[in-house]
């Protein structure tokens, strides 16, 4: 498969970047997509390390942790897959819906508003893009939770999570997405109008989040995580989409030309956030600036810059990505930092841990699933923005 995309016979770039694209999603179905506990027809899941812990069977590596988040974004690639013509993938993400299902306990729901809101976008782009797997009582569920937790007496926003009250952009942004596109238009504007209100730092770029005091002051977390800029860009973009309200278009604007200087090598590579939940980030502003470089609509003032820099950045991260990568049996690994050689992970070292509601990186970070979706995510953003392909029709 990577023979054959780097061959001189290679062709054209929009087809040698569905080929790298289709190498990255077989990579993750032959090292991380499994049955649940290896024999649960109908199911898959993706187990969060390769090489994995323990011998099969053994209970070290049929207790592993599988963390929620992670799968839905294996449901999104999977999607995107189906959508460069994987005939296996559609029924696939399918199965890693139900296994993310059994392996909560029956339930869509956890405790975490950011992890609902992601599998709630997953779960809204198969129903849209896959004829199998749609969901509707899950997105209904999903929707209702993610709209009754905006919390406007406190300062937000929605929480991160059912616990506490600590209000960030990685649950609202993709709320606020995922609000948009079933209808809930009027929230996901407020949504966007309430992170350009609260979470801007005087660089340009998007804090994290906050925690709101008694005394009315605010604890702040200004971390500028690249998965922070991208949900904020996607927002943006879809409430442009929707109501054409240059605000929105002039909000984008300029946070893209921020993540540019400031999230990027001097050759528009992104940057990274090592392994672990982390390994996730930057594919996901990956995935947003994409959107920006097919969906923005063609009416948008200076909508070609906004465009060609988007683009440009996804399909510059993916030509380094690819260049650094390691093979082993013929599929790529990827590294977490995407203008680095990366390194063939093995079996030996720390793996990922838990820990105070995040995960910390593997010894290796190569060998975490999270860092394998990013880069998966990064060349099917490049593949949709190569070949033009929309999320949207309309």
């Amino acid at each position: 498969m990577t023979a054959e995309v780097e061959s001189p016979r290679s062709p054209d770039p929009g087809t040698a970047s569905i080929r790298r694209a289709e190498a990255a999603v077989d990579a993750l179905r032959d090292r991380h997509l499994r049955r649940i506990g290896h024999v649960v027809p109908g199911t898959r899941i993706g187990v969060i390390t390769w090489p994995p812990p323990g011998r099969m069977f053994s209970k070290q590596r049929l207790t592993a942790s599988w963390h929620y988040w992670w799968q839905a974004h294996l449901i999104d690639v999977l999607v995107d897959a189906a959508r460069f013509g994987d005939a296996r993938a559609a029924g696939e993400a399918n199965g890693v819906a139900r296994g993310l299902r059994i392996r909560n306990v029956g339930r869509w729901t956890n405790q975490y508003y950011d992890d609902m809101a992601w599998l709630a976008v997953s779960l809204e782009r198969a129903g849209r893009h896959l004829s199998r797997g749609r969901r509707r009582r899950a997105q209904e569920k999903l929707t209702g939770v993610l709209y009754d937790a905006w919390t406007p007496e406190l300062g937000g926003g929605i929480p991160w999570r059912t616990t506490d009250h600590f209000f960030n952009v990685p649950a609202n942004g993709p709320a606020g997405i995922v609000l948009a596109r079933r209808g809930r238009v009027e929230r996901a504007v407020a949504t966007a109008d309430w992170i350009a209100s609260n979470l801007v730092l005087p660089s340009g770029l998007v804090a994290d989040g906050f925690w709101p005091n008694p005394d009315g002051t605010r604890r702040e977390e200004n971390n500028t995580f690249t998965y922070c800029q991208g949900v904020a860009l996607g927002l943006w973009l879809e409430t442009y989409r929707l109501t054409g309200e240059e605000r929105h278009l002039a909000n984008l604007s300029a946070l893209l030309d921020v993540v540019a200087r400031r999230q990027a090598s001097d050759d528009g590579v992104l940057i990274g956030h090592g392994g672990g939940d982390g390994g996730l980030f930057t594919g996901i502003l990956a995935r947003y600036l994409a959107l920006i470089a097919t969906d923005l609509p063609d009416t948008a003032p200076d909508g070609d810059r906004i465009r060609d820099v988007a683009g440009g950045l996804v399909t510059a991260s993916a030509d380094a990505a690819w260049a650094a990568r390691a093979e082993v049996d013929g599929l790529p690994v990827f590294g977490p930092n995407w203008r680095k050689p990366a390194v063939v992970p093995d079996a030996r070292g720390r793996g990922p841990e838990f820990i105070a509601g995040a995960v910390r990186a593997s010894q290796t970070p190569e060998r975490d699933l999270s860092v394998q979706l990013s880069a998966a995510m990064l060349m099917t953003a490049a593949a949709s923005v190569t070949n033009r392909l929309p999320e949207h029709t309309v």
